[in-house]
């Protein structure tokens, strides 16, 4: 692509990605090649795009994630970096999506079937379908109140059982319970 690359309209439209937060200073040579009118500002580069915004997540038809820097940072406006590569479609019927659990920080979340780590073994969802996954497996790891019901069991272990088989199998949680308590 030349130095002057500019994506076509709507390009971005219907796509999930994710950004690295870096440092401002990797903008300090670019001009904004695009303002929305909730201010978030748009730099395009060779390799990738550059956002600097204060929301994240789901924006009008896309939904695009940041990875936050650790420690984080006191500004509400933080700069995220993607490869153009890394911008995958989204859409409402195919099956997309599925999850993916860090049991060290009790998080689920998910990720695209285009993104490199995807091992092929977790079952894929369409958004609607992984955002009632997402809840219940959330539930799962935060709350207590479900674990009542099991006697003479450790939470933890039942959480990862009952999370793992969220991710990898298309059991109801009703069935998954069952099968977790026998």
């Amino acid at each position: 692509m030349p130095s002057f690359y500019k994506p076509q309209p709507n390009a971005f439209k219907n796509t999930f990605c994710e950004f690295h937060e870096i440092d401002l200073e990797a903008i300090s040579n670019l001009k904004v090649q695009f303002e929305s009118q909730s201010g978030s500002k748009y730099y395009y580069s060779n390799e990738g795009m550059y956002r600097l915004s204060n929301h994240w997540g789901r924006l009008a038809n896309s939904k695009w994630r940041l990875f936050a820097r650790e420690p984080q940072t006191t500004s509400k406006f933080k700069l995220g970096f993607a490869k153009w590569e890394h911008f995958y479609v989204d859409n409402a019927t195919e099956k997309l999506y599925y999850l993916e659990a860090d049991f060290e920080k009790n998080t689920i979340t998910y990720q695209h079937k285009n993104n490199p780590n995807y091992s092929g073994t977790e079952i894929l969802r369409t958004s609607l379908a992984t955002t009632k996954r997402i809840k219940q497996a959330r539930n799962i790891l935060i709350l207590t109140n479900w674990a009542n019901y099991f006697l003479d069991h450790n939470i933890e272990d039942l959480r990862k059982k009952i999370v793992h088989q969220l991710i990898f199998t298309d059991k109801s949680l009703e069935e998954i319970k069952r099968e977790v308590s026998l």
